[in-house]
């Protein structure tokens, strides 16, 4: 798993303040914004916490790389609704010796671990196998509408790949880009930093967290 903190709010705390000083503020944002001293950032932040007032930390976001984490993970981190994913796209790039995430309790266990790489590797199989049959029906159809040899085998390898993709594992890994605001982050670490959160899950979560506090 790699994590990397692409971009960020700069001054991640003052926009925060500024925006909440703001709301209580009969000043012009330019003032509020240029008055904000570390220490009264400091406790605008304190009384936002205190008072339970949310909304203005979402004024902050964070971008991040995230490769290496299955599919399985890509289904559980969607459901933090109040963010945006862009995901390396299973219909667009054919996965050729797809890499695959190893849980550490099967790889604790010597048969369990073989059995799991048996599976990987009949997937492949299964996946490849798949694939040709299907890209050497569509040659043939994109041929028959007048496709050039070109075109016809891009086109079918394309469309092979959507539907042998649905042999391929949950353990597949995959690659995104992930934005969130500051408020959702919290909500995300509070779920997924959590010992009862499933365990790549929360060592994603350990390490997007450890990028954030870093700024």
């Amino acid at each position: 798993m790699q994590v990397k903190l692409l971009a960020y709010t700069p001054e991640p705390e003052k926009t925060v303040a500024c925006a909440a000083k703001l709301c209580y503020a009969a000043a012009d944002i330019d003032t509020v914004y240029e008055g904000l001293t570390e220490e009264k950032t400091a406790s605008f932040l304190e009384m936002l916490h205190s008072i339970g007032h949310e909304s203005p930390i979402e004024h902050a976001s964070f971008t991040f790389g995230i490769e290496g984490v299955s599919r399985s993970l890509l289904a559980q981190i969607t459901r933090h609704r109040i963010a945006s994913f862009s995901v390396q796209s299973q219909r667009y790039v054919k996965e050729n010796g797809f890499e695959f995430v190893l849980p550490p309790e099967i790889a604790a266990v010597p048969e369990a671990k073989e059995e799991f790489l048996r599976a990987m590797e009949e997937d492949q199989k299964h996946y490849e196998r798949l694939t040709e049959l299907l890209k050497e029906r569509h040659f043939q159809a994109f041929l028959a509408a007048g496709e050039t040899e070109k075109a016809a085998a891009r086109k079918a390898e394309k469309k092979a790949i959507e539907d042998a993709r649905f042999v391929l594992p949950n353990a597949c890994t995959t690659k995104m880009i992930c934005t969130m605001n500051a408020r959702s982050l919290l909500n995300f670490f509070s779920h997924r930093c959590c010992n009862r959160a499933q365990w790549e899950i929360r060592e994603l979560a350990t390490q997007m967290l450890q990028e954030v506090k870093a700024v």
